[in-house]
């Protein structure tokens, strides 16, 4: 069967209506709430006259509203879409008009950004705003609450052209130029890529049919987790496990707070009685570490039957020290990108702790080397890690991009999203990272052209570069090499407050290395690699 995800989601709220779907802090969404508040939002987006696979884009923070306005978009045909709620202006301007966004459903808390580039967006009908504390929904909008409380007469909501599995969602994620790009999923392969309600760890299968699912989820309860998801739901990591947590009619529960704080996630877990926690590697796991250490036995943990973390690397130290404080919890470490889910993984419970960066191949997944040739188990070959099966389409309104990443090889399609690697010879991956400048920080991609462009535009700088340093909590961070103009002697604080007033934060420099000549190649390039070399001899950081 084609899988849409309204008609599942619909159907299990009709299945267990009062069990929670959404949870933050003391707001409880119960899965009957869930479906009439979506139908209310979904009428109301036909009612301003969005069309089929119309884009409706999430602008919000962690909250119900988030996967509120996705279940909304799933139920009316529309595609949903993210918005990464740390871009500048420019940047959430290109994003809407790249992914041709007819509504965006917003905190109140964006109404300053959103009203320098609304005259630049025609496009969008419907403007929707989240109140919040602080910040009145704006004149130009419509108030999310008024409109959710008006339940439609005739539910489910379903517009005249119905539902499919060809039905999109567009993923945004960084492009080589820092600029955002769509990834486009069919509704049927997201589905069936996250499980289509089976669960593999556990040897449960894919369902085959909306009644088997209905009929699982009424079994053993230890199979409907409560997912406290740390991550943002922006991100394909928090959406996507959400997705899988739903999908299974368990229950999604985020942090009451925006900024991270591992005494407060400790603290819901025991409230909640959360089985499984959704992290980006190890600007989550280092602070949940050490306020364990900090706090022995302080909270009742005994809940937890899993921690998970993709789209960055975390150590195997981090991984032993978690496990020493929740010995029961199995530790599922994904290794994949918002174009190819299920690269591979690696599983570590205590005493058998996965070594980091050690990841077993997916069932579809192989390793290629530039001209198409497999790389065998043990023979130090470097190639490129691909996987096939369920995939996205290609990259919204972008051929070129879609061909260099999605390639046929031995006959079959297979998204090769840049990731290099070797495999060993008792056939786990060796990954070497992106064969670009690439900058991961906390699961963020920073592109360094773009900040470089960003710090050139400074009256003291002649000449910017902008490389990668280690760093123990966010695998990496922003370094800033810079030929100042004569005389000129800019400041850290200076430039990451310069770069910040024009793109988001965590592009910012956190370190700064002044030199008398970037060294350019008469073309105009730049040695990325000696140049970091330069800069971790000069902060004093070994390479």
């Amino acid at each position: 069967m084609a899988w849409t995800v309204a008609d599942v989601w619909e159907a299990i709220a009709a299945s267990q209506p009062e069990r929670p779907a959404l949870i933050q802090a003391d707001r409880v969404i119960s899965w009957a709430e869930f479906d009439a508040r979506a139908d209310a939002l979904a009428a109301h987006f036909i009612a301003k006259g969005m069309g089929h696979q119309a884009k409706v884009a999430g602008y919000l923070y962690n909250g119900p509203e988030y996967l509120e306005s996705y279940f909304a978009a799933f139920k009316g045909g529309f595609a949903p879409v993210n918005t990464n709620y740390r871009y500048g202006p420019e940047e959430v301007r290109y994003l809407f008009d790249n992914a041709d966004a007819e509504a965006v459903v917003f905190h109140a808390g964006f109404t300053e950004l959103l009203e320098k580039i609304r005259p630049q967006l025609p496009k969008v009908k419907a403007w929707v705003a989240v109140a919040e504390p602080g910040h009145a929904v704006p004149a130009w909008a419509d108030d999310y609450d008024a409109i959710v409380a008006k339940v439609p007469a005739q539910r489910p909501v379903r517009a005249p052209w119905g539902r499919s599995g060809d039905d999109l969602l567009l993923l945004y994620t960084g492009g080589t130029t820092g600029m955002p790009k769509g990834v486009m999923w069919r509704q049927d392969d997201l589905f069936q890529v996250l499980g289509a309600g089976g669960n593999a760890a556990m040897g449960i299968p894919p369902a085959t049919s909306i009644p088997e699912l209905i009929e699982r989820i009424h079994g053993p309860e230890h199979l409907r987790a409560t997912m406290m998801t740390c991550a943002p739901l922006m991100h394909g990591t928090g959406q996507f496990s959400s997705f899988i947590s739903l999908n299974g009619g368990g229950t999604v529960c985020v942090l009451p707070s925006r900024k991270f704080n591992a005494i407060e996630l400790w603290n819901e877990v025991q409230r909640l009685k959360i089985t499984n926690i959704v992290i980006v590697g190890l600007a989550f796991s280092t602070p949940m570490l050490e306020a364990l250490d900090a706090n022995p036995g302080s909270w009742d943990l005994s809940s937890v039957r899993s921690m998970s973390s993709s789209g960055s690397m975390w150590s195997y130290e981090n991984k032993k020290g978690l496990l020493r404080h929740i010995p029961q919890a199995m530790i599922a470490d994904s290794f994949g990108s918002s174009e190819a889910v299920g690269l591979g993984a690696s599983a570590s419970a205590a005493g058998a702790e996965a070594q980091t960066a050690a990841f077993m191949l997916g069932p579809n997944t192989a390793v290629f080397t530039e001209d198409g040739k497999r790389v065998e188990p043990g023979s130090g070959e470097r190639g490129l890690v691909a996987v096939s099966g369920f995939l996205p389409m290609g990259y919204y309104k972008d051929e070129e991009k879609s061909a260099k990443t999605f390639k046929v090889m031995e006959g079959i399609r297979w998204s090769v999203p840049g990731d290099w690697a070797e495999v060993n010879t008792d056939g786990t991956l060796k990954l070497l990272g992106r064969g670009s400048v690439c900058i991961n920080t906390g699961g963020e991609k920073v592109f360094p052209e773009e900040v470089e462009e960003a710090l050139k535009r400074h009256d003291s700088v002649r000449d910017a570069v902008v490389v990668g340093v280690a760093d123990p909590r966010f695998g990496e961070r922003i370094c800033a090499v810079v030929e100042p103009e004569a005389d000129a002697q800019p400041t850290l604080a200076e430039l990451s407050a310069f770069v910040q007033s024009q793109l988001a934060g965590y592009k910012a420099p956190r370190e700064l290395v002044l030199v008398d000549s970037i060294g350019r190649a008469p073309n105009g390039k730049v040695d990325y690699k000696a140049i970091k070399e330069r800069a971790l001899a000069a902060l004093g950081v070994p390479a």
